[in-house]
């Protein structure tokens, strides 16, 4: 089992309080979702009480921390990390990743990714790696980040890219505001740093923000969708999600169907 950063050298009070003020709670507003008083919140933050390994997992639920971070907190507290962080290798993570490659193959003809919390790419089936053929060198070093794919120069040949610059690098902030993780802010840094951030309101006649990829002299349009395991208990499994691209248009998805068996 592995924790975030290694050996701990922050107290468990501190970390929870970190964990409190970036979900933008109070004590007592904590105290009132966990049902306990606000001065054993405020005890344990402070260092005067050292919590369970019980209490440490339920603060940690009602401030919907990540697994990884979960297991960061315990050993803060001096307790033993409960959740598994299966290797690549081990025959339960053979099985998951199998199933991830079926997942991602029967979204053909339509392309579909597996990514990992960094948004570093795990798997993709054929109709997403035609897509990387136009797309510079550079960005196809391992590990291949999909969020750089999309929005940096010599990626994803995306038309409206303002757009979708300014619909994913909130939500890029949002999620490495989230998770607390210092990769995903320096990849925000990286992209945000790449040109402005389109604030323009959506099209209220819009029901999501449609993609449109020029591709082998054909624009297509899609629109995605994320999957993720909504009840893992180990670590590697809770970071991993799928994205499935859904033809927005009958051009779409006439291309794909038409071309179906041609992507190698």
């Amino acid at each position: 089992m592995a924790c975030n950063g290694g050996v701990n050298d922050r107290p468990v009070g501190e970390l929870l309080r970190e964990w409190r003020r970036r979900r933008k709670l109070s004590q007592l507003d904590l105290a009132i979702q966990a049902d306990v008083s606000s001065r054993h919140v405020s005890f344990v933050e402070t260092g005067r009480t050292m919590p369970s390994s019980a209490m440490v997992l339920h603060l940690a639920e009602q401030l919907a921390v990540p697994l990884r971070e979960r297991n960061r907190l315990l050993v803060a507290a001096g307790h033993a990390p409960v959740y598994r962080q299966t290797p690549p290798d081990d025959p339960d993570m053979t099985r998951v990743r199998a199933a991830l490659e079926q997942l991602v193959r029967a979204h053909a003809p339509y392309p579909a990714v597996a990514v990992d919390r960094r948004w570093n790419l795990l798997l993709a089936n054929d109709s997403f790696t035609a897509f990387l053929a136009a797309i510079d060198k550079k960005l196809l070093t391992a590990p291949i980040n999909l969020m750089r794919l999309g929005l940096t120069p010599g990626g994803l040949a995306i038309r409206n890219l303002e757009q979708v610059r300014g619909y994913l690098l909130p939500r890029l902030a949002r999620q490495a505001a989230a998770s607390g993780d210092p990769a995903l802010h320096q990849l925000y840094d990286e992209l945000v740093a790449q040109g402005p951030v389109d604030t323009t309101p959506p099209d209220p006649a819009d029901i999501a923000l449609p993609i449109h990829i020029h591709h082998r002299g054909t624009d297509l349009t899609f629109l995605t969708t994320i999957t993720t395991f909504g009840t893992a208990f180990d670590i590697t499994l809770e970071e991993v999600a799928v994205e499935t691209y859904l033809p927005a248009d009958e051009r779409t998805m006439r291309y794909f169907t038409e071309a179906r068996g041609t992507f190698a």
